[in-house]
């Protein structure tokens, strides 16, 4: 990752993440890497990185060798579906450095395919227990967005729960977490996304009503955002 650090990058990052004084990732650094660098990099090394490297990399003071580690656990967790013990030990490596996925980019590629994945066959109050009392906005994003690997197999109850939990969240980053799982259910039943905004619409932020109806007919739209 050092490597492939690209400092004509590095300002622009920092604007795109947020990391003046009282923003979301104020103090975050930056190495200037894509996302897609990245990626390329976690695919050639991943088989040979074991939980000593990642413990290094997901506590790294740059936010891409953070998202680096991520990438890496979930593809240790993905490629090893028929060993659960070293799943269950991704999972909690994950949930137990939560303090360092602290930005929205760090929760949303790597909790649905990890968090998501594992709870498919279990109990998931894990994930309401995040919305209700995570420490920080990230934990709370965490809880909204791992259920799109729900949604992706046509389970959309928890997405809705949750989002419920988190409706009137007052932080904009969640607002939009909870608009864009809702849009992303409804494209799986319109009517029920419908059905579930009717007695929202009218209280609820108008950030996340313009995400969560964003796929409607223009005239649709207007409807709502007028309710």
């Amino acid at each position: 990752m050092m490597q492939h650090a690209d400092p004509s990058q590095v300002e622009g990052l920092m604007r795109f993440f947020k990391t003046g004084p009282g923003q979301y990732g104020y103090g975050d650094k930056f190495l200037g890497i894509k996302v897609p660098v990245t990626r390329d990099v976690v695919k050639a090394c991943w088989k040979d990185v074991g939980f000593t490297e990642l413990e290094e990399c997901v506590t790294s003071q740059y936010h891409e060798v953070r998202l680096a580690a991520l990438l890496t656990l979930v593809d240790v967790f993905s490629h090893n579906k028929k060993n659960p013990a070293l799943q269950k030990q991704c999972v909690d490596f994950y949930l137990s450095h939560t303090a360092y996925i602290n930005n929205w980019d760090l929760v949303d590629l790597s909790c649905y395919p990890l968090i998501g994945t594992w709870l498919l066959d279990k109990d998931r109050s894990l994930l309401y227990d995040l919305a209700r009392n995570g420490k920080t906005i990230w934990e709370q994003r965490i809880g909204m967005v791992s259920t799109m690997q729900f949604i992706r197999h046509g389970q959309t109850a928890d997405t809705y729960a949750i989002a419920e939990i988190l409706l009137y969240h007052k932080h904009d980053l969640i607002q939009k977490a909870v608009g864009w799982l809702l849009r992303e259910a409804g494209k799986r039943n319109a009517d029920e996304l419908r059905l579930w905004l009717e007695p929202r619409a009218h209280t609820m932020p108008r950030t996340a009503l313009r995400y969560a109806i964003e796929k409607f007919p223009e005239t649709e739209r207007r409807d709502w955002l007028t309710h």
